[in-house]
């Protein structure tokens, strides 16, 4: 029986430190999706927001699984606040207004991961986190933006939820792995069952 071989279809550090650190053999292929217009015609028609996040996880997936062998993940992540849509902030300015905003209170990471096999998808995930900050002081802020620098504007929240960004927190309903981008244990069920990995 052929072992499918395993792509990520996404640029991101953390998703692949993710499999990594879980074993995976997999190799990362990317293709450009325009994710902004993706949310804009989305969000004009009116779409759940979950709808959103799995739209662009499986237009990466997809868009590799085109030319590309066995089995190809895609994953997206989307921040609500106050039932509005974010995206990641553009500058080290826009990430302290962003965590302002945030401090002591309450928001959601929905991320999606969707896998595909020649040119389709053939499975998807939708986890939803719920977040709630501390009321953490101006201080602290400064200390956190000065630490984690232009790095923090890769990350939705801007926050480094592996690392320092933890101490933002006071309370976290969801799984640690979803919060990081990629909801790993479906992903390697799914794996499992398509004898990409051992089961």
């Amino acid at each position: 029986m052929n072992v499918p071989s395993i792509t990520l279809a996404s640029g991101s550090v953390i998703r692949r430190r993710i499999l990594n650190d879980a074993g995976v053999t997999f190799e990362v292929i990317t293709k450009p999706v325009d994710e902004a217009a993706i949310k804009t015609a989305m969000l004009a028609e009116g779409a759940r927001l979950r709808d959103i996040a799995d739209a662009l996880a499986e237009a990466k997936s997809v868009r590799v699984s085109r030319n590309q062998d066995g089995l190809v993940i895609g994953a997206d992540q989307i921040m609500v606040f106050e039932d509005r849509l974010y995206d990641k902030p553009q500058t080290l300015d826009e990430a302290r207004a962003r965590l302002l905003a945030l401090r002591g209170k309450t928001h959601y990471l929905i991320g999606a991961a969707v896998i595909s096999e020649n040119g389709s998808a053939v499975w998807r995930h939708i986890s939803k986190t719920k977040l709630t900050m501390r009321d953490f002081s101006d201080s602290f802020l400064d200390g956190y933006l000065e630490a984690g620098g232009e790095d923090l504007l890769t990350s939705v929240g801007a926050y480094k939820f592996e690392g320092l960004g933890a101490q933002l927190f006071s309370a976290v309903d969801g799984d640690f792995f979803s919060i990081l981008g990629l909801s790993l244990l479906p992903v390697l069920d799914y794996l499992r069952i398509r004898g990409a990995i051992a089961s």
